[in-house]
C-alpha cells in the first residue's frame, strides 16, 4: 500500500493483515523528491528494508502540493504519515517538521513499532525522540549533517557550540548513532558523543554509469570530444566552498582554453558565481537518469566541500567514470588513493587542490586509468550491503530493550 495519513486521522492496523519481520518507524524532514543527500540515502534505506519484508512506518512532513504530484513515483510501498511543515530558512525547497510529540504518542501507543530511527535532528526529530522514550521504544539515529559546520558560512559562528551540545544530547539519548564514515566516528567520539557505529552509504552503479556519456550534451557545452570538462555537481551555495573550485578551473584554463565547467545545481551563490565565471555552463538542478548523463558528460569532477559527513557526489562521479580531485574528508577521504583511483588534497590545503587539478587535467591517459579505478571502486558500494547492515544496527537497538516489547508482532499490554 502506498497510503498518506494525517497524525490526526490514525486507525489501528487491521488484525487480518500479514506478519512482517519487524515494524519500523523512521521519521525524516526530508525525502523524495527533494534533492539532498539525506532525502536519496534514506529512500534507498527505506526501500531496501521494505525489500527486506520489513513494515516501515514513514513520518516526514507534508512537502507542498507540486512536489507531493511527484513523490509517487519515488517511494516504495510504505505506510506514510504526514505531518504539518514549514520552509527550512535559507533553503525554500526544503521543509522542517514542526513539534509533534503528542501526536507521535498516540500514533505509537495504537501501532507500536520495534523501533524508531531518526534521521533528523530538526524539530520533528526532537519530538520523534521525546516521544519513543515516553512509550519506551528503542531508538536509532543517524548523523548526516554538519550544521554546526555551516556557522561560518553563514554569518553564525556564535552558535557553533550550543548547535553541537544540542545534538551531542540528541544523539547521546538514542540506543545508537550511525556515522557514514570511520572519520566521523572518530571526531564525534572525541566531542563526547557516544554508542557510535559506522554504516555506511552506497551507490546504484547502473543508473550512474559511463556508458550514459553524450557527444550531444558536451557539445550542447561547447566542448568537443577530446575537451576537457569539468564539473561539479551539488548546492550553490557558500557551505560547498566553490571559490576553490573556480580558481582550480581558472588554473587549468589559463594552460588549456578549450576546457569547460560544468555546475549542476542551483542555490544563493549563482548569480555570483556567473559573473564570476561567465563561460560556465549553469546546467541548474538534475535529477534521475538525467543526473547520471550530466556526470557521465564530465572527465574531471571538483569537489572541494570541507562541510560534508559522506558526500553522495563524490561516490555518484565516481560510478559515472570521473576522475575525482577532492579534500581528505568524508568520503573522498575514505575512498580514495590519490594517484590511484582520484586525487586529494590535504583538507583545507586549497593550492594542493589546485595543483592536483593540473596534474588530472595535464594527462588525459593517467586520468583516463584513474577514472577506470574510481568505477571500479564506486561497483564494491552496494546498497544492499548497507541496507544489511543498518538493520543489524536496528536489530542490536531492540535487544537492548525489554524481551517483552521485542517480539515479533506483539504489542504491549496498556
Amino acid at each position: 500500500m502506498n497510503t498518506a495519513t494525517d497524525t490526526d486521522d490514525i486507525l489501528v492496523d487491521d488484525l487480518l493483515a500479514p506478519r512482517h519481520s519487524r515494524r519500523l518507524a523512521v521519521v525524516t524532514e526530508t525525502y523524495p523528491p527533494e534533492v539532498n543527500g539525506v532525502a536519496m540515502s534514506m529512500a534507498r534505506v527505506v526501500d531496501g528494508l521494505n525489500r527486506r519484508n520489513h513494515d516501515v512506518q514513514l513520518i516526514r512532513p507534508r512537502q507542498p502540493a507540486r512536489m507531493a504530484v511527484q513523490a509517487g513515483a519515488l517511494r516504495p510501498e510504505v505506510d506514510e504519515v504526514l505531518t504539518k511543515g514549514l520552509p527550512v530558512p535559507l533553503y525554500p525547497n526544503l521543509r522542517m517538521g514542526v513539534p509533534s510529540k503528542r501526536a507521535l504518542v498516540k500514533l505509537w501507543s495504537l501501532r507500536r513499532p520495534d523501533v524508531v530511527h531518526i534521521a533528523t535532528e530538526g524539530p520533528l526529530g526532537w519530538s520523534a525522540l521525546q516521544a519513543a522514550q515516553h512509550l519506551s521504544l528503542p531508538v536509532t539515529s543517524d548523523y548526516r549533517t554538519n550544521f554546526h559546520a555551516y556557522g561560518k558560512h553563514y554569518r553564525l559562528g556564535l552558535l557553533s557550540k550550543p548547535i553541537m551540545g544540542y545534538l551531542r544530547k540528541f544523539h547521546n539519548r538514542c540506543d545508537a548513532t550511525m556515522v557514514p564514515t570511520e572519520a566521523m566516528r572518530v571526531l564525534l567520539a572525541e566531542r563526547g558523543f557516544e554508542r557510535l557505529t559506522v554504516v555506511g552509504r552506497g551507490v546504484d552503479a547502473q543508473r550512474f554509469d559511463p556508458a550514459r556519456r553524450s557527444a550531444a550534451m558536451r557539445e550542447s557545452w561547447g566542448a568537443g570530444p577530446d575537451d576537457l570538462v569539468m564539473g561539479y555537481v551539488g548546492r550553490l551555495a557558500p557551505e560547498k566552498n566553490l571559490g576553490v573550485v573556480l580558481a582550480a578551473y581558472e588554473a587549468v584554463k589559463a594552460v588549456q582554453p578549450r576546457a569547460r565547467l560544468v555546475l549542476v545545481g542551483d542555490g544563493p551563490m549563482r548569480a555570483e558565481l556567473a559573473a564570476r565565471v561567465p563561460d560556465a555552463v549553469f546546467a541548474g538542478q538534475r535529477s534521475g537518469d538525467d543526473l547520471a548523463a550530466h556526470y557521465a558528460g564530465l572527465d574531471l569532477f571538483l569537489f572541494a566541500s570541507l562541510t560534508e559527513t559522506f558526500g553522495n557526489v563524490t561516490t555518484e562521479a565516481m560510478a559515472s567514470g570521473c576522475a575525482v580531485v577532492a579534500f581528505e574528508s568524508a568520503a573522498a577521504g575514505e575512498l580514495i588513493r590519490s594517484g590511484v583511483n582520484g586525487w586529494l588534497a590535504g583538507a583545507g590545503r586549497e593550492a594542493d587542490f589546485v595543483a592536483a587539478t593540473r596534474v588530472a587535467a595535464s594527462d588525459a591517459a593517467l586520468r583516463h586509468a584513474v577514472a577506470d579505478a574510481a568505477r571500479a571502486t564506486a561497483r564494491r558500494l552496494d546498497w544492499g550491503d548497507i541496507t544489511a547492515r543498518f538493520e543489524s544496527v536496528l536489530e542490536g537497538a531492540i535487544g537492548r530493550v525489554e524481551p517483552g516489547f521485542a517480539v515479533q508482532g506483539l504489542q504491549p499490554v496498556a
